[in-house]
């Protein structure tokens, strides 16, 4: 039967022309679960620092699925055996790693559900997308999960130098401005191939890779893990949990269905587990829930969510201070007194109006997966024994940055 895909075509600012390959994959993006990531946005609260971030997770999952298919042909050329069935199920994979985000990307993971990833998520809508669709994603769920024999499929969905890096990594790069984050995508792809059903890149890719490496480490403290960035999260995180502390005290607050149902149920994994309702309320959620509430939320009667509220929409972010010593508290009790004489609060209130964060990050863990690098002679080493440039002893350490933050 011909397929009736009539050559949809993306145009992609970082990629240029994305093409659909056929009806399988159109049906996916049409979904209902991944058209809410056009509602999504990629970065979180990143825009407060960097106003172009305002890309979203389906434009990244679009463009991972692009950077699939471009490894899968590479692949191929290298001889490997990929069947027509396992590239449609590693490009569905990729394409809804992610469905499992909720608003802001990974701002309120732990805030509106505890103790649930976002990958779980993914995981149980992909499951019930499955299951409407007759078994479609059986192939899908097995590459996902790292079932399949073939791994390196699994490796390219998720791993140390996977399409979902390569892919946030020069996307993010563009929408921010940070030209240190750009990476040579298409010349990594380029150096792949097989061992062992181990993805390894040629030795002549190795200063790819090193970039690659360096790329994501600067991401991570210029963008990701940014202070402003980090303090704008903090504040959004508080403000759930006082609307939360005020919904659980029986006060009525203005929200979206989807947005009520997290503020006035304590939903654990078990609720995910035992009921389809808490799925399909999270399936609704998006960023405009959250915005909506906050903004209605700026007038409300209880002084300390609509002082925490009109902060957030009017870009009053608390203020800063990275000294090590921060955990002994002195300055912690000295701005809740503050607080409390100021607003007329309760000790426990005036918790509110500041936060801590701890940030971290290690750029390369070669206990998760290892990337390995291929040399004519048939040696495969690992990238921190290959490198004659990279310092692995800084990229594998786990940094850590300590954040207190404070209204002034």
């Amino acid at each position: 039967m011909a397929s009736s895909n009539k050559r949809k075509i993306i145009n992609d600012p970082v990629f240029g022309f994305i093409n659909i390959p056929d009806d399988f994959l159109f049906e996916i993006i049409q979904h209902p679960y991944f058209q809410r990531l056009n509602r999504i946005k990629q970065l979180g609260l990143s825009s407060f620092v960097y106003p172009g971030a305002q890309h979203t997770r389906q434009l990244h999952s679009l463009g991972a699925m692009h950077l699939m298919g471009e490894a899968i042909r590479q692949l191929r050329l290298q001889g490997q055996d990929i069947t027509p069935e396992e590239e449609n199920a590693a490009l569905s994979a990729i394409l809804l790693h992610d469905i499992g985000h909720g608003p802001f990307s990974h701002v309120l993971e732990h805030s509106l559900v505890k103790g649930v990833r976002h990958e779980e998520i993914s995981l149980w809508l992909m499951n019930r997308i499955n299951r409407e669709t007759g078994g479609s994603l059986d192939l899908t769920l097995k590459i996902f999960t790292g079932q399949y024999p073939k791994k390196f499929l699994h490796q390219l969905v998720s791993g140390q130098l996977d399409m979902d890096r390569l892919d946030y990594l020069s996307r993010d790069s563009f929408f921010c401005g940070v030209s240190e984050g750009m990476v040579g995508s298409a010349r990594i792809i380029k150096m792949l191939d097989v061992r062992d059903d181990q993805l390894v890149v040629e030795a002549k890719g190795i200063y790819s890779i090193e970039k690659f490496l360096v790329a994501r480490r600067l991401m991570y403290w210029q963008v990701y893990l940014h202070k402003t960035s980090a303090g704008a999260e903090k504040l959004l995180v508080n403000i759930l949990q006082r609307a939360k502390e005020l919904a659980a005290s029986g006060k009525e607050l203005f929200s979206p269905p989807a947005l009520h149902y997290f503020l006035y149920n304590e939903i654990t994994k078990d609720d995910f587990l035992k009921s389809p309702e808490a799925l399909d309320y999270f399936a609704m959620l998006d960023d405009s829930d959250i915005l909506c509430a906050v903004k209605a939320w700026a007038d409300n009667p209880d002084l300390t969510l609509s002082t925490l509220c009109r902060a957030f929409i009017d870009r009053k972010l608390y203020k800063l201070d990275t000294r090590s010593d921060i955990s002994a508290g002195e300055k912690r009790d000295s701005y809740t007194r503050l607080y409390m004489e100021r607003f007329g609060v309760s000790r426990q209130e005036a918790q509110y109006f500041m936060g801590e964060k701890i940030v971290s990050t290690d750029t390369y863990n070669s206990k998760d997966d290892s990337i390995n690098i291929l040399y004519k002679d048939g040696r495969i080493l690992d990238i921190s024994l290959a490198s004659d440039m990279l310092n692995i002893d800084v990229l594998t350490k786990k940094a850590e940055k300590h954040f207190f933050y404070y209204f002034k």
